[in-house]
């Protein structure tokens, strides 16, 4: 049985293609991961609003956790009378832990927030940065391919206190041959930018605030962290002249995998819905697109 699940929460509608390369790394640098997500992988932070129903879908989340790493710790303990009759020194021996890798900053803060707090949690758990930061002397040698990018990373204050991402990522970047850090002392508020949407004007200062220290270090490409980050950043490659990536997009790149960002190439086009596609929309329905993917991909920019 697999000893990791890549957790990667109930967003993924929008960027399925880092959810793959993540999966892809982590594989790559030798940790077999098993994908998990989707609606029925929420971690309840979509319904915070009512509590209620934000316990019960961490619940069974967490009923889901609990049922896989039972499973795992089964498959190497063999069960039963032989897990009983291990040796002493077997069974003080250091044995890895199940371990959930999470991706979504909300879910890995619910993780140890309420979801862990109301259940027992048998397992261990990491970000993705941290798992791939563990694996670095294996990560190095696969970054073969140069980028030539002086990046500028969206770095926030509230995640950092958790996992140290505002370090751990600039210097997985840095192995990759050809890019520099634009490094700046610059920090926008809030764990993401989803933390900013409900409060008037505070996304536009920070794109400004972001664009401003890009051009005091000559940066030429933005680094996000975050799904929600990037959801709302990839906007200002059209008209600001920069590139707009993901940090995993960087490091698949600099190991040869070939992506398609087209949430990106969709909400950068002069017609969004010609670029995703007859075929697509009306796969999908051409009636949903109009209401509710095109309002979203041709919504103002803010700066």
């Amino acid at each position: 049985m697999t000893q990791s699940l890549f957790w990667y929460g109930c967003n993924m509608t929008r960027h399925g293609e880092i959810i793959r390369l993540s999966q892809r790394i982590l594989e790559a640098v030798g940790v077999d991961v098993a994908p998990v997500g989707g609606p029925g992988a929420c971690c309840g932070s979509p319904k915070e609003s009512t509590p209620r129903i934000a316990e019960g879908m961490a619940d069974r989340t967490m009923d889901k956790f609990a049922a896989w790493a039972d499973g795992v710790r089964s498959a190497e303990g063999g069960g039963g009378a032989a897990a009983e009759h291990r040796s002493r020194e077997s069974a003080a021996a250091a044995e890895p832990q199940p371990r959930i890798i999470t991706w979504c900053p909300s879910c890995h803060m619910n993780l140890d927030d309420f979801m862990g707090q109301s259940n027992e949690q048998g397992f261990d758990s990491r970000h993705l940065c941290e798992a791939l930061y563990e694996q670095r002397e294996r990560l190095a040698p696969l970054l073969t391919h140069r980028v030539d990018a002086h990046f500028f990373i969206d770095r926030h204050v509230g995640f950092d206190g958790r996992v140290p991402v505002n370090t751990i990522i600039p210097e997985l970047l840095g192995m990759i041959p050809g890019v520099t850090f634009a490094d700046h002392a610059y920090r926008a508020p809030s764990y993401m930018c989803f933390g900013l949407a409900s409060v008037p004007g505070a996304l536009a200062d920070v794109q400004r605030a972001t664009l401003e220290a890009m051009r005091e270090t000559g940066a030429d490409t933005l680094i996000t962290i975050f799904h929600s980050c990037h959801r709302e950043m990839i906007g200002l490659e059209r008209d600001h002249g920069i590139r707009v990536l993901n940090w995993v997009h960087l490091l698949a790149e600099a190991m040869g995998l070939a992506y398609e960002d087209e949430y990106k190439a969709w909400r950068n086009a002069p017609d969004p819905v010609a670029a995703i596609g007859a075929e697509r929309v009306a796969a999908a329905g051409e009636v949903a697109v109009r209401k509710y993917v095109e309002p979203e991909l041709t919504r103002p920019r803010l700066v």
